[in-house]
C-alpha cells in the first residue's frame, strides 16, 4: 500500500467494496483534493488500444490515463451513486483532478460518480455497493419483509375467521339434535302418540279389561230365561 504524505487531507482504508480513501480532517465544497494521473494511452496507438484493465481513466476520444499505477492514491477513491466528489477533467491539458461538491467531514470516505459506461460494464453486473444504492435495498428488504408479515396475519384472520364460523354453525347444530334417551325423557308415552291425541285426531286404545263383559252384567239375564221356562 503506498505511503501518504500526512499533510494530505486523506488515508487509504477498509471499505464495503474493499480498499477506499478516507478524509482524515474536513475537507471544504470545492477544495481540490487529488490528481488521477498515470500513463496516456493513446488511442492511435494498436498496443496502447490493447490494454484493458478498470484504472482507465478516458480523457477523451483519443486519450485515456492509465491509473492502474500504484503511486495513482484516487484509484481508491470509488463510485458512489449519491458522491460528495467529482472528476474535473482538462481535455487541453489531459489532466484529472478529484474535488470536493460538498463539505465532506473527517472519516467519511470519498468518492464520485464514474459515469453511465462504467456503472453499465463493472457496476450494474455486481450491484453497486455505494451507501445510496445500500439504503434503496435495505428499504426494499424491509418493505418485502412488512408486506410478508402483513399477508400471514391476514392469513391468520381468515382462518380464525372460518374457524369460528365452523364452530359456532357445529353449536347451532348441536343445540337442535335430540337424543333418543333426551326424547323419552321429554314423552315417556312416546311423541308420535302424544302428539296425534293432542290434534284429537288419535284414536284411544282399547285394553283387554275393557274388551271382556263382566260376570254381573251375565247372571240377570240366565235368571230371567229360568223364569221363562217354567
Amino acid at each position: 500500500m503506498p505511503e501518504i504524505s500526512s499533510s494530505k487531507p486523506y488515508r487509504i482504508g477498509r471499505s464495503r467494496t474493499g480498499l477506499g480513501l478516507f478524509a482524515t480532517r474536513k475537507i471544504k465544497k470545492g477544495t481540490k483534493i487529488i490528481r488521477y494521473f498515470g500513463p496516456l494511452l493513446d488511442s492511435k496507438n494498436k498496443k496502447h488500444d490493447d490494454i484493458d484493465n478498470k484504472y482507465l481513466f478516458e480523457i477523451n476520444n483519443r486519450w485515456t490515463i492509465d491509473g492502474s499505477t500504484r503511486k495513482n492514491i484516487a484509484r481508491y477513491i470509488n463510485h458512489a451513486c449519491r458522491p460528495n466528489a467529482e472528476s474535473d477533467v482538462s481535455s487541453r491539458k489531459r489532466k484529472v483532478i478529484i474535488r470536493a461538491i460538498k463539505t465532506i467531514q473527517p472519516g467519511e470516505e470519498i468518492n464520485y460518480d464514474y459515469g453511465t459506461d462504467y456503472f453499465k460494464i463493472f457496476l450494474k453486473p455486481i450491484g453497486c455497493k455505494c451507501d445510496h444504492c445500500e439504503k434503496k435495498r435495505a428499504k426494499k428488504r424491509a418493505e418485502a419483509r412488512a408486506e410478508k408479515l402483513r399477508l400471514k396475519l391476514k392469513a391468520e384472520k381468515r382462518a380464525a375467521k372460518k374457524a369460528d364460523k365452523a364452530a359456532r354453525k357445529a353449536t347451532k347444530a348441536a343445540g337442535k339434535a335430540v337424543t333418543p334417551k333426551a326424547a323419552k325423557k321429554r314423552n315417556p308415552l312416546g311423541a308420535a302418540k302424544a302428539n296425534a291425541h293432542a290434534r284429537g285426531t288419535g284414536k284411544p286404545t282399547k285394553t283387554k279389561a275393557s274388551r271382556t263383559k263382566p260376570l254381573s252384567r251375565v247372571q240377570p239375564k240366565a235368571a230371567s230365561r229360568a223364569r221363562r221356562a217354567s
